[in-house]
């Protein structure tokens, strides 16, 4: 089951992995999605457990009336005793009659609703006919059962792009759709570059609200701005547009090269790119540098947990100076990714899947400076003295873009600095690797 694969194109071997594997629930993408489409409501099918994570993730109370919750699947439900879809619509009708603000109503599946094979797809539709068009109902799978949690979003998107196959009939179509949920203060600085490149008729996927799809068709153009939207980008190629490729705006070079991917073919001449791109680049280049110092020929061994394992990995080694010892992602979409696989360093071992009794023996073994991984790995290894950094802090802050190069590596320093406090060094020399 563990066995390298070689394809042609690559320098190395990839280390593909099927065993045992730690991951977090696609439930938690609910956190960041929920804050970005401001309209929405997310209704989890599962159990208790699905809404004691929710909650916890989330650091909020249900007093507090957030748009999201779980509708509990008790033991009648799970034994088949009880009528699932009765007892949905019940908890639907009391919810829009308390909440009749909300405009779209997103059911989310769950390992136990899934396990019981309960049609939510089904559910939604008919709830939808009752409900539309005043409460849009759609409805996607946040298991977690053989995902990670990044996929929850791209399953999101994906239902969002073939929910709505004449979304936007009466407007003229989106030249440019920016797939991927980014922080609100991303997305506007990421629209002032293209509104100085001279670029219009741009969406971003998700928007602000759930009435913010555009029309997409033959004429539409698609970049991501996250590397684990498989099912996202096919759903929009399924509707006729094109993906412009490149790799994902994380740190000054990323960012640029994303940009420049997207001004390439919209045919933006080299002069503008660069008018408007420099001052920006010169920002991020200033930021970096206060970390360099730290982060510089550390040693970085990335666990698979996000998808985002490639991109962070290019950042460190190409922008920060660090050295990568494994790459691993759950998942490699070939096709999204090749170009931060042709830019990780010759030699760096790159890993797909998960086998994590062997992951954690192939990092005892390398010692490295600073271990990236999920939570629950990471309380072990601090226990064992070694540096880790949670990877799902990457997928809960704003790191996209030329203002945010300097926070994604404050991320990573962040780990150094705190040893060095407790140490007594100051915050500028250089922590010892950890053993």
């Amino acid at each position: 089951m563990n066995q390298p694969f070689r394809p042609g194109c690559e320098r190395s071997a990839t280390i593909r992995e099927r065993g045992q594997h730690e991951v977090f629930c696609g439930l938690t993408s609910i956190i960041w999605l929920h804050r970005k489409v401001q309209d929405a409501f997310f209704l989890i099918v599962g159990s208790r457990t699905c809404a004691h994570l929710m909650q916890s993730a989330a650091g909020v109370m249900i007093f507090s009336e957030p748009r999201f919750a779980t509708a509990i699947m008790e033991e009648r439900d799970l034994a088949g005793m009880a009528d699932m879809h009765d007892e949905l619509d019940g908890v639907v009708e009391k919810l829009l009659a308390r909440r009749p603000d909300i405009k779209m109503l997103v059911l989310v599946g769950s390992c136990p609703s899934e396990v019981i094979k309960f049609d939510l797809g089904k559910a939604a539709e008919r709830l939808n006919r009752n409900y539309a068009p005043k409460h849009r109902v759609i409805c996607y799978s946040g298991s977690g059962i053989e995902t990670t949690f990044t996929q929850g979003e791209d399953n999101f998107l994906a239902a969002l792009v073939r929910d709505e196959p004449d979304a936007g009939k009466s407007q003229d179509s989106a030249k440019l759709v920016v797939a991927g949920c980014l922080p609100d203060v991303v997305e506007d600085q990421f629209q002032r570059l293209f509104k100085d490149l001279g670029i219009d008729g741009v969406h971003f996927l998700p928007g602000r609200t759930s009435a913010a799809m555009p029309k997409i068709d033959r004429s539409t153009r698609f970049v991501l701005a996250q590397p684990y939207l498989g099912a996202a980008a096919q759903a929009l190629e399924s509707r006729g547009a094109s993906r412009i490729n490149a790799i994902f705006p994380l740190g000054e070079e990323g960012t640029t090269a994303w940009l420049k991917a997207i001004a390439d073919a919209f045919e933006v001449s080299e002069e503008r790119f660069e008018t408007v791109t420099a001052p920006a680049r010169k920002r991020a280049w200033a930021a970096l540098s206060h970390y360099r110092h730290l982060l510089s020929g550390k040693r970085v061994f990335l666990f698979p947990d996000s998808q985002l394992e490639p991109s962070l990995a290019r950042f460190l080694a190409r922008e920060i100076g660090a050295q990568i010892v494994e790459v691993g992602s759950p998942y490699l979409h070939r096709e999204h990714v090749a170009g931060e696989l042709a830019l990780l360093p010759p030699g760096v071992a790159l890993s797909e899947g998960q086998d994590v009794d062997r992951q954690i023996d192939r990092c005892r073994a390398a010692d490295p400076d600073l271990i990236v991984c999920g939570m629950g790995l990471a309380n072990p290894f601090e226990a064992e003295g070694r540096l880790t950094k949670w990877s799902i802090e990457f997928a809960f802050t704003p790191i996209q873009g030329y203002e945010q190069a300097g926070d994604l590596a404050e991320l990573f320093a962040r780990p150094l600095v705190r040893r060095n406090a407790l140490s007594g060094k100051p915050a500028t020399e250089e922590g010892a690797s950890c053993s």
